[in-house]
């Protein structure tokens, strides 16, 4: 297909958009304002040459996952997934830790009384799962292609977590183990669908596993980079748009841009219904990001737990529900529940001399300017005994930091908006096709459209889909005028 098409924002969104629509022939031109590409899957140096801190996104199950990532060549531009020995590790303050491992027997099995449960709970999910990602990383409201497994998984999903768990495990470990899961939702347990989220994590690590990208999540963004070139394309850093006027003309235009931004650049334009419902978007819960340097690996009290690539630590089901409640609610938990990533024990292309990096976030209230630091050191040093004593350096990201790095992350919010209500289902707005905008040829392609935040394209993806069959809809419209 001959054409031009201008991208604006090069985040994983931003940049698979533009790989599908070089690929169907199309002249892409990508727009990055920041000096670099990447957006949520940046990495830079933050302790010195040859020290790999991920500043966005760190664990990338849905990246593996990805139908788009998956089908793409990436390795050939350098994208290596890197499997840690366990995806999962969950501590505990009593009893040894919960680990959710690649095998679903061997998980189960660790759980002893909750073995047939989990099997239960996550099965059907594991042995559907080629089925399953298509259906869960896209819009929810089309026809799924897969009924009998989306079906399943929703019966599974539909329920509030704290209510699945209750009624499925009987230990604390599967409890604790399903409800960290289900926090990615960054919701209330108590909230309907938000069991959806520890389905889902869980049998990702069990059929593809929490892999890190080998030398920082950057490498995700610039194999995507090598293969839009590789067609043709091109993107130009530091390059601010404004105005859609900068664009033009284009025959098709996709903003990797979440609803504020889209009215800042384009809102004189759109029909003023259309801009009041972008106007209504509602954010989410902010994130508190702290990189650790540290002079050796954590000292966790439980070893399963070293070998980890991602560890949640919250404690006890109960300990994360009112950590995720008090943040819902705008206050501050004395005892967050806290995300670690531990990227450099898989990878150590990352680090030098026997350091380690160590990855840290907590869910804080949207836009609070409140630095809790201290309390993720506790939380981390609760079941990591000596852990400050071993830190040399640390850089804090607050909420409003995060958005001076990405604008997209208004308030610090990394999910591109709230997953609570009929936002879940209806991003940004209630229209057949979400992507697609009242203006000809222009598509949103950022994660304030189905299916929402992670590091997997899937966004990106289906707008360009959209956006290529508009622009061949319009091309036989006007061939048939003539």
């Amino acid at each position: 297909m001959r054409g031009t098409a201008v991208v604006v924002g090069a985040g994983p969104n931003g940049l698979a958009a533009a790989v599908v629509l070089a690929r169907a022939g199309l002249e892409v031109t990508v727009h990055e304002a920041n000096d670099e590409v990447g957006g949520g899957t940046s990495s830079r140096e933050l302790f010195g040459a040859g020290l790999t801190s991920d500043i966005g996104s760190a664990v990338h199950p849905f990246g593996v996952a990805s139908p788009l990532f998956s089908a793409l060549p990436l390795e050939r531009h350098g994208l290596r997934w890197r499997h840690p020995d366990i995806p999962l590790a969950h501590p505990l303050d009593h009893g040894p830790a919960a680990t959710l491992r690649r095998s679903l027997p061997d998980t189960a099995a660790a759980l002893g009384p909750d073995a047939r449960a989990w099997r239960a709970v996550h099965g059907h999910a594991v042995r559907r799962w080629e089925s399953l990602v298509p259906g869960v990383l896209g819009p929810l409201t089309r026809v799924p292609t897969a009924p009998v497994a989306m079906a399943s998984f929703g019966l599974r999903g539909a329920w509030p977590a704290t209510t699945l768990a209750r009624a499925a495990f009987r230990t604390e470990q599967a409890r604790a183990l399903f409800a960290g899961s289900a926090a990615h939702a960054v919701l209330p347990l108590t909230r309907p669908l938000t069991a959806a989220f520890g389905v889902l994590f869980g049998a990702a690590g069990h059929a593809t596993g929490w892999p890190v990208a080998e030398g920082g999540s950057q490498a995700i963004a610039d194999a995507l980079v090598g293969l839009l070139e590789n067609d043709g394309g091109s993107v130009k850093t530091g390059s601010t748009v404004t105005d859609l006027t900068q664009v033009e003309p284009a025959d098709l235009v996709l903003l990797d841009l979440t609803p504020r931004q889209v009215l800042a650049v384009a809102g004189k334009r759109l029909p003023a219904s259309y801009a009041r419902a972008l106007g209504r978007w509602r954010y989410g819960t902010a994130t508190y990001k702290v990189d650790y340097l540290l002079d050796g690996p954590a000292p966790w009290t439980d070893p399963a737990v070293a070998g980890a690539g991602t560890v949640h630590v919250g404690g006890s089901m109960t300990d994360i529900a009112a950590a995720e409640a008090d943040v819902y609610a705008g206050r501050h938990p004395g005892r967050p529940f806290v995300l670690v990533a531990q990227q450099s024990l898989v990878d150590p292309s990352r680090v030098r001399d026997g350091r380690q990096l160590l990855w840290a976030y907590a869910h804080t209230p949207h836009g609070s300017d409140r630095p809790i630091g201290r309390r993720i050191d506790a939380q981390i040093e609760r079941f990591a005994p000596g852990f400050r004593d071993r830190i040399l350096d640390r850089v804090e990201t607050s909420p409003a930091d995060l958005e001076r790095w990405n604008a997209n992350l208004v308030g610090g919010d990394i999910g591109g908006g709230a997953l609570d209500g009929l936002q879940q289902v209806f991003r940004p707005i209630a229209r057949a096709v979400p992507y697609a905008t009242p203006l000809p040829g222009v598509f949103l392609c950022s994660s304030s459209t189905p299916p929402g935040g992670g590091a997997h394209g899937m966004c990106g993806y289906h707008a360009a889909q959209a956006a290529l069959a508009d622009l061949r809809w319009r091309r036989r419209t006007a061939e048939a005028v003539r």
